[in-house]
């Protein structure tokens, strides 16, 4: 890619792009037209089952395979050792995106419960069932580690260079120091990603090419692994996405599976689909892990902040060690001459914990959110006005100014929707009901992916946007093409989408929150570099044309764009392109600022002190996020984050059984989910008005994953507003309320 500047012309265009349109996929995808990985069929594809281990720790001593070979259907039954090895290159694949390098299937060592020991491959997906329960496997067990009872250790490797183990700004704080001193431990459990489309890969080789149909969030980070699995150019590998049911970090990774599914194939001679179940989605790829927060702070007499101190532990495999940088909003919320995190894990036998949707932040604005909330009590100060009172006009770890940021008009638009001023603190009643309010911060760090992109318009006048960002859910089908169709002058829905291809034009992950900022830019590069070509044609100065209603216009000049390109012999077409400094693969932003999003959430809930139930009555969220391209689809992803924190602070847990090693309920039977009944039609959304030239030429930033943060914090403030009750272990229950207004514990 060669390097792109954009003028300030160019930028400038950035913030009239998009408007209120109702997303274009929409129809394909409720219909049933939009078809995901495991819908491939075809005549000679064979269906994979996995067989999961029974014990977290041990090895397969043996494995009887007549029983599911005598299964009508039942083709092959491949266990342990049985596939060739992956090729040299996998040695040098990092993790990420490599989601772990341990590769079930290559030996016989069972280190977590579920990983696949066997695999049992039919004609039909009820025939390897069948013989998936009918295989015989012989297990001996071994002593295994649980591990949120495991020792605090330090992290290596891998997801340790994500962030910083360990940050100090300023010197220690002196004991005694401050007027006002806050030191509390908060949990969170485990939780699954729980897409609506479990994961799945369709593997196709014709000689040595490889075509594999996945459910991904990156299909270029599939095509590199599976070039080195194999040992085979990436130009001999195709990965195909179009559409992904969700994946909330569970498919941003390559996990085994998609690699098994392709050794598969290639073994048999022979199509292959692998879908996972549901119960093998909790066993076989990732989650959040548990963690526990040690949150410390203190305030002078005026209610500024001296020290913040946040020390997170996680739990992770004993394979590779997951961090969740948790402790990420302390170094980047509050202003603060003393501010110390450190990360620490703990590692078990159970299967790798990945990113879940806001991962780092979402974790760290609710403990650091609840602590924010006490302290505000102990020093007599309305939340609100704590925060800000501790305002940081730049990036408290580094002192770098932000990109942009206005959470301070955020905070007060906020409060003036929610009427946050004037509610009565402490509480009010409606029948039996004790009503309260909370709020907090939302925040996340943003992510900058290079990308590519392709605008073409053919003598017919067809438009077409070609790059290969994967969907997953979150509106990119719409968006892009509006970026488009803003720079020519078209209706969005008269340019075409390619996407969810690795044969088209490279796009940045689909997870980060970077999809916008990056692929954004490159359709916007590509179509005003189309622009420009079709001014060139009409021979007028490119610097001086726009497009309005299809047409190329100069002055009083214009022209309809299907009379320019008429007599063209073929397309005409465009290449844009957004690209890092360096050519890095990844940054957080321009290097000389700091760059978040931000939003001030508020949460009003309903507690019955004698049932111990907790009821949303409304919440409002405002945020600070740069341009927004299209409101309609923004709003919906923040209803959805503020569902999302509503979960995460009242329902949502997955237990680890510590006798047998496993997951306690490995499915969607035995966890308690949002439903409609759960959320009220008071949900309040809205952004301020921004524009980050800082970001990128759209002058957007991420949304998804800041609209789940900071509102689990605002929720469980508000449960102490309504009942005096301060819940620091999620999800709050109906017996920690009644327990804690009868003095007993959890």
């Amino acid at each position: 890619m060669s390097t792109v500047e954009f003028s300030a012309a160019e930028r400038a265009a950035g913030r009239g792009l998009g408007g209120d349109l109702a997303r274009l996929d929409g129809p394909a995808k409720v219909t049933g037209a939009a078809r995901y990985a495991s819908d491939r069929t075809g005549e000679n594809l064979l269906c994979a089952v996995l067989v999961g281990a029974t014990v977290p720790s041990g090895r397969v001593v043996g494995l009887d395979k007549q029983p599911a070979l005598a299964v009508a259907g039942v083709v092959a039954v491949i266990g342990p050792g049985e596939l060739p090895p992956p090729g040299p290159g996998f040695a040098d694949l990092t993790v990420p995106p490599l989601a772990t390098r341990h590769l079930p299937l290559r030996d016989d060592a069972i280190v977590y419960y579920g990983q696949p020991v066997a695999a049992v491959i039919a004609q039909t997906l009820e025939a390897a069932e069948e013989g998936a329960t009918r295989l015989g496997v012989s297990v001996a067990a071994a002593k295994f580690v649980v591990p949120d009872t495991a020792p605090d250790m330090s992290a290596e490797g891998g997801y340790a260079g994500l962030g910083a183990l360990d940050l100090q700004v300023g010197a220690p704080v002196e004991p005694g120091l401050g007027s006002h001193h806050v030191s509390a431990t908060y949990v969170q459990p485990a939780r699954h990603n729980n897409p609506m489309e479990p994961s799945a890969a369709v593997a196709e080789w014709d000689g040595d090419r490889l075509t594999l149909y996945d459910a991904a969030q990156h299909v270029y980070a599939v095509r590199s692994v599976m070039a080195a699995v194999f040992d085979i150019d990436e130009e001999m590998v195709r990965i195909v996405s179009p559409y992904t049911g969700g994946g909330f970090g569970a498919k941003a990774f390559i996990w085994p599976h998609e690699i098994l599914a392709a050794m598969l194939a290639r073994h048999l001679g022979r199509p292959v689909k692998l879908t996972l179940t549901r119960a093998q989605m909790y066993d076989t790829v990732g989650y959040q892990p548990l963690m526990r927060h040690d949150v410390t702070l203190t305030a002078g007499g005026d209610g500024r902040l001296v020290e913040i101190g946040h020390d997170v532990v996680n739990t992770t495999a004993v394979t590779d060690d997951y961090v969740e940088f948790g402790s990420a909003t302390a170094s980047a919320l509050y202003a603060s001459p003393h501010i110390h995190t450190s990360q620490r894990v703990r590692r078990g036998n159970v299967n790798l914990p990945t990113f879940m949707r806001s991962p780092i932040d979402g974790p760290g604005t609710w403990a650091l959110g609840v602590a924010m909330d006490e302290l505000a009590r102990a020093a007599g100060l309305d939340p609100l006005e704590l925060r800000l009172r501790n305002y940081a006009e730049r990036e408290p770890a580094s002192g770098r100014p932000w990109s942009s940021k206005k959470l301070r008009e955020a905070y007060e638009e906020g409060a003036r929707r929610f009427g946050w001023h004037e509610r009565a603190p402490g509480g009010t009643t409606d029948g039996r009901w004790r009503i309260g309010c909370g709020m907090a911060d939302a925040t996340q760090g943003q992510f900058r992916f290079p990308s590519q992109a392709t605008v073409s318009i053919t003598p017919e006048g067809r438009v077409s946007l070609s790059v290969g960002f994967t969907d997953i859910g979150q509106g990119p089908g719409t968006i892009f093409p509006q970026v488009v169709a803003g720079v020519l002058g078209l209706d969005p829905a008269e340019v075409e989408l390619s996407w969810g291809d690795s044969a088209l034009p490279f796009a940045g992950p689909t997870y980060g929150s970077g999809t916008t900022i990056g692929v954004g830019a490159a359709a916007l590069d590509a179509a005003t570099k189309l622009r420009d070509q079709l001014a060139e044609l009409a021979g007028w100065p490119a610097a001086q044309v726009h497009c309005d209603n299809g047409e190329l216009r100069y002055g009083d000049h214009h022209v309809k764009l299907t009379e320019l390109v008429a007599d063209l012999p073929g397309p005409l077409a465009a290449e844009g392109a957004f690209r890092l400094p360096g050519d890095a693969w990844a940054d957080a932003g321009p290097a000389e600022y700091a760059t978040r999003t931000f939003g001030a959430v508020f949460a009003e809930v309903g507690v019955d002190p004698e049932l111990g139930l907790v009821r949303l009555r409304r919440g409002t969220g405002v945020y600070s996020a740069g341009h927004i391209v299209n409101p309609r689809t923004a709003r919906s992803q923040m209803i959805g984050g503020l569902v999302w924190g509503w979960g995460m602070a009242t329902l949502e847990a997955s237990h680890f059984e510590p006798t047998l090693g496993r997951w306690h309920s490995p499915n969607l039977a035995g966890v308690a989910l949002p439903v409609n009944a759960d959320i009220p039609s008071a949900i309040d959304i809205a952004f301020v008005d921004e524009f980050d030239e800082h970001a990128g030429p759209l002058g957007a930033k991420g949304i998804g994953e800041l609209s789940a943060t900071g509102f689990a914090a605002a929720v469980t403030n508000a449960v102490y507003d309504a009942v005096g009750v301060r819940i620091t272990t999620l999800p709050i229950r109906p017996a920690d309320i009644i327990n804690a207004l009868h003095g007993l514990a959890r």
